[in-house]
């Protein structure tokens, strides 16, 4: 990958773009499309990102990862429902990587449905008719310059819609990605992250695209754990999505225990 990488202060990495969207702005009805692979960690994302009226989320789009494609709609649809927001629209992305064959799917983490085998019933709602990367260029190209997006799985939707528009990467405000293993160990094996190792070169165009980038990368992420004091505030909330979130670590806690 040819392009520009630096350390900013939060040890974040910015490639081609200011340190300014590591968290991105906060300033009122800032615009967010959150491209996922529910999943138990994006499922807390996602509650967190309609917790905050600072966002207005123009729509989820999903991916393979910690399921496979179908899944994670189904998911991301549940997670809107739970949340209240049967109103967001959810567009279903690529089941393969860009150059096709078999994607690589982490379901022995996140169970077999992708929230910890707790199997909910089916949503109720439905998918949008647009695929993800239509989406993403439609709403990118009707907000220029307003819209970030936070990809928290392989970036094989956001190739494709780069593939798709080649004015995308300069209409997006910026892209904050959940990805890479900077200055430590990868997940996969010793030198690869999970998010870029599924679709290295669907990251190779997001990265080289000229887009304003930030990486949160795995030298970031470990550091956050949570602790027996944060389960115990999501089970004193009376939040149906904060609920849904104790049940969901509790079981995962069967398999992975990471709580100290």
């Amino acid at each position: 990958m040819d392009c520009e990488l630096k350390k900013d202060c939060h040890d974040g990495i910015v490639v081609n773009g200011g340190s300014d969207g590591l968290l991105l702005s906060h300033a009122n009805s800032n615009k967010l499309i959150i491209d996922t692979d529910p999943g138990i960690d994006d499922s807390m994302a996602i509650f967190m990102a309609f917790q905050n009226p600072e966002y207005e989320i123009l729509g989820l789009t999903t991916i393979f990862g910690n399921v496979q494609t179908e899944d994670a709609t189904r998911n991301a649809l549940l997670l809107c429902e739970i949340a209240g927001r049967p109103d967001v629209p959810v567009a279903q992305g690529s089941p393969e990587p860009l150059t096709g064959g078999r994607p690589i799917v982490a379901d022995f983490v996140h169970g077999s449905d992708g929230l910890g085998n707790i199997l909910l019933s089916p949503p109720k709602t439905s998918k949008s008719d647009k695929a993800a990367s239509e989406f993403l260029v439609e709403k990118v190209s009707e907000y220029p310059g307003e819209v970030s997006i936070l990809a928290l799985g392989p970036l094989t939707n956001l190739a494709l819609a780069i593939k798709r528009d080649s004015s995308f990467a300069s209409k997006v405000k910026n892209i904050v990605v959940l990805g890479g293993s900077f200055f430590a160990l990868g997940n996969v094996n010793p030198a690869a992250e999970a998010n870029i190792y599924g679709d290295p070169e669907a990251a190779d165009v997001v990265f080289t695209s000229g887009a304003n980038i930030v990486i949160v990368g795995l030298n970031i992420t470990t550091q956050v754990l949570m602790t027996g004091e944060n389960l115990a505030v999501i089970l004193l909330s009376k939040q149906v999505s904060f609920a849904f979130i104790f049940e969901v670590v509790i079981l995962t806690m069967k398999h992975h225990l990471f709580i100290r």
